[in-house]
């Protein structure tokens, strides 16, 4: 009997010894409400985003990278010490009509852009950049994988299936460095509002 209860024991064991080779969450924020700890304004329009149906909303303003509006940006994680996934849902809630209007992740080094993972307009059609691979539909989830210098950009449409992968390349390491997901190049003259569903940063198994 008291063989059988040792088996018993290792057996419920094998789960957490499976699990192992699984990510590990280091933050996510399904923007239930409000938004989780840790985000940060660059340059808030407090008129112009919202969370609302558990999703953080914001309208598409005209700008560029250097001055975006309503850049939410936090630390990113210390990839000189593992590898590890940044993932958004993105959803345009209006048919893009500007020239590169756009949304997505951002990486910061020292307050400035760096790196883009975004779904934008360009002549009329929508891609992915970088990579340029069409993406016609009005929801992508984006996965940004970063190491200690490279980066691996991929996506998938609808939040479904396997993601892709359309492009990958250096990203050297800087000081304080930040991920943001924000939106710009909107219309002066009308309501465009990005969704945002889902964030989160993962530590990817070796």
């Amino acid at each position: 009997m008291r063989q059988m209860s040792v088996l018993v024991l290792a057996v419920l064991a094998l789960p957490a010894v499976l699990s192992a080779g699984e990510p590990k969450m280091v933050f996510e924020d399904s923007f239930k409400g409000k938004l989780g700890e840790g985000w940060t304004w660059l340059r808030e329009n407090p008129k112009t985003w919202r969370v609302a149906e558990d999703a953080l909303e914001i309208r598409v303003e005209p700008g560029v990278a250097h001055n975006v509006k309503n850049a939410l940006v936090r630390p990113a994680p210390d990839r000189g010490k593992a590898r590890f996934a940044i993932d958004v849902t993105v959803t345009f809630t209006a048919p893009p009509t500007n020239q590169f209007e756009q949304a997505g992740i951002t990486w910061y080094r020292d307050g400035k852009p760096a790196f883009k993972l975004v779904h934008e307009q360009i002549d009329g059609k929508q891609y992915i950049i970088p990579g340029k691979l069409p993406a016609p539909g009005k929801t992508v989830e984006l996965r940004l994988v970063v190491t200690a210098g490279r980066y691996t950009a991929q996506f998938r449409e609808d939040a479904k299936g396997e993601f892709k992968t359309v492009a990958s390349g250096d990203l050297p390491a800087g000081p304080n460095e930040q991920v943001s997901i924000q939106c710009y190049n909107g219309p002066p003259d009308a309501e465009h509002w990005i969704r945002f569903d889902d964030f989160r940063i993962a530590e990817l198994p070796e």
